[in-house]
């Protein structure tokens, strides 16, 4: 009876350290995946920022080389005058 006793017991601690390694692998693969997510998420905000960055670059230039064509045509105006 002792040794079915001493069995169970060494059973017992088998079954809570594969249940310990299985929930520490659990929280760990949890952990990961929320990792990955932050870190996908700041590449995407950032892809996003530098794609307004872009845009409004172009933006810029657009409407300065609109206003230096008007300048230009104002000056000539102002000099056939």
């Amino acid at each position: 009876m002792a040794s079915v006793k001493k069995s169970f017991e060494g059973l017992k601690g088998t079954t809570q350290s594969a249940a310990k390694g299985v929930t520490e692998s659990t929280v760990q693969a949890a952990q990961d995946a929320v990792q990955q997510v932050a870190e996908s998420s700041k590449e995407t905000t950032k892809l996003a920022t530098d794609e307004a960055n872009r845009q409004m670059q172009t933006a810029i230039g657009t409407a300065a080389g609109k206003a230096t064509d008007s300048i230009k045509d104002f000056g000539q105006k102002l000099g056939s005058k």
